[in-house]
């Protein structure tokens, strides 16, 4: 297995490129590698007005240009070298049972964050917990966007200035597409504010 990653293209790998999204400007980082096109772009919020913490997450979209199916699969996601697992999933309208919510400590409720809520983030399709071994399938001519958020593991993540608070460090993450990884390498002050 090899990897491509953001920003150290080679003749023989994938492209790296960045756009902007024409509605916010925001940036949006591409990977191309034949007819495999994976974009990924990252965000952060508050954990909630009552508890201090940070939330950050990312959204990449796959593009299957080819003539074969593609399958993906969640990697991996460190914070500034640090390894960070995934948190339990509760999705809108659901709940946790008495027993699973003093077995985990690492939940997150969709509904009460704002990245999904303002559809920063897609919800369709989720790397969490109980679904990290989960492999997601893409048509030919056809795409996907897969999600994940991870609780920033740092006491002192967001610095701010006049231009405004951002986490500081390194967020990296991969994907596994076919079995191929593509990785992502943001710096903190990229990401985008998505809470409210």
């Amino acid at each position: 297995m090899s990897a491509f990653v953001w920003g150290e293209d080679s003749p023989s790998g994938a492209i790296s490129s960045t756009i902007r999204d024409p509605l916010t400007g925001y940036a949006i980082r591409k990977l191309t590698y034949g007819s495999i096109e994976v974009s990924s772009r990252i965000g952060f919020e508050g954990v909630s007005a009552d508890e201090v913490g940070t939330f950050l997450n990312y959204t990449t979209t796959i593009v299957n240009g080819g003539d074969s199916m593609l399958f993906v699969r969640y990697g991996g996601i460190s914070v500034d070298g640090r390894a960070v697992t995934l948190p339990w999933v509760i999705l809108p309208g659901k709940k946790l049972g008495k027993r699973d919510r003093k077995s985990k400590v690492n939940v997150v409720a969709l509904e009460k964050m704002q990245c999904f809520t303002n559809r920063f983030l897609s919800s369709e399709h989720l790397f969490s917990a109980d679904s990290e071994s989960q492999t997601l399938t893409i048509f030919p001519k056809t795409a996907l966007t897969v999600s994940a958020v991870i609780r920033d593991p740092r006491s002192y993540s967001i610095r701010c200035s006049v231009e405004g608070c951002r986490p500081i460090g390194t967020l990296r993450y991969y994907l596994t597409v076919n079995s191929q990884d593509y990785v992502f390498a943001w710096p903190g002050r990229s990401a985008i504010y998505c809470g409210k």
